[in-house]
């Protein structure tokens, strides 16, 4: 089953929310709860959740360990695919720092850099490689995913490697929009568009 983008970018969202109630002890939860906590309709959330073929106990809400697993099914793989990040600079490192260890089927397995004082070290519990050796090390480490955090002028080099490596996955935080081979899918996340996205609306608000 192929879900719209915007569908797996919800059941992401849900999943990192009923984490967050499952922590602190609540064992149900009904879909206006998580619809109000995400601005989104409960008749969203049970449209989405209906996709996965799970229906809520209408007295107790959604189970949430239950939702959680049936998420999972959905989104991860049988297998976990290991990522690799390009660039560990403050960006790159919080990134590694922050995602490393966040989900059981996702794992950061190394990092590249060009910088001699950063290659060969470990870096927030991740080895660190020369970009030199990027597609030696993608294949050998069988990394599926790469995250590019380089500077803008380097970052189709550096997406052509990852393709060359056999990665099926790039997720792209620089500014320079790139054109990958139809067999790989392509995230984009411009801070910079996303900041001013952010102030247009503060502006309008001002106004």
């Amino acid at each position: 089953m192929k879900l719209p983008e915007k569908t797996i970018e919800r059941l992401s969202q849900y999943r990192r929310t009923l984490l967050n109630f499952s922590a602190n002890g609540r064992t149900h939860i009904f879909s206006h709860e998580l619809a109000a906590l995400l601005n989104i309709t409960a008749v969203q959330v049970r449209r989405d959740i209906m996709f996965l073929g799970y229906t809520s106990m209408q007295r107790k809400g959604y189970d949430i360990k239950e939702l959680i697993d049936v998420i999972a099914t959905l989104l991860d793989d049988n297998e976990v695919i290991n990522v690799g990040v390009v660039g560990i600079g403050h960006l790159g490192t919080a990134i590694t720092a922050y995602f490393k260890g966040k989900r059981a089927k996702l794992d950061i397995v190394a990092v590249f850099d060009i910088d001699p004082d950063k290659i060969g070290s470990v870096i927030a519990g991740v080895s660190c490689f020369s970009i030199s050796q990027l597609e030696e090390v993608a294949k050998d480490m069988n990394i599926s995913i790469g995250v590019i955090t380089v500077p803008p002028e380097h970052a189709a080099e550096v997406a052509e490697k990852l393709t060359q490596a056999g990665v099926k996955g790039i997720m792209n935080f620089t500014t320079v929009p790139l054109n990958v081979a139809s067999d790989v899918y392509l995230e984009e996340f411009d801070m910079v568009t996303s900041l001013e996205k952010v102030a247009y609306f503060v502006k309008k608000q001002k106004g």
